[in-house]
């Protein structure tokens, strides 16, 4: 039996042996804590993050799932100024379900193809 993290990260393992991130078409990995959301897109070839957002920087009180969508907004914003308009999501061993989903569609608003 394994604890809810342990996990996580058997499931994350798994995730991350079939998706990579390449120059042409980066990662885009999300974190979920309790309170914030953070998400990444990476280059795993070049080992560079290209571009990056989280909640940190959002001082508004609303719910969480209107938070991440906000953070999928910036991320697709930050990725365009770095001309990245294509990704392979990562989500981190998470379900996608509630704000991993809100960021993802919220991302794909944005204009990020994934």
């Amino acid at each position: 039996m394994f604890t809810k993290t342990e996990r996580r990260l058997k499931i994350k393992a798994r995730v991350r042996g079939k998706v990579s991130g390449t120059a042409e078409r980066p990662r885009l990995s999300v974190f979920r804590s309790n309170k914030q959301i953070y998400a990444q897109i990476i280059d795993d070839v070049n080992g560079v993050t290209l571009a990056s957002a989280s909640s940190l920087k959002i001082t508004d009180k609303l719910p969480k799932k209107e938070i991440a969508a906000k953070v999928g907004e910036l991320i697709a914003e930050n990725a365009k100024g770095a001309g990245v308009e294509t990704v392979s999501f990562d989500r981190n061993g998470f379900l996608y379900h509630g704000r991993i989903k809100e960021l993802a569609d919220a991302a794909r608003k944005g204009g990020l193809k994934f």
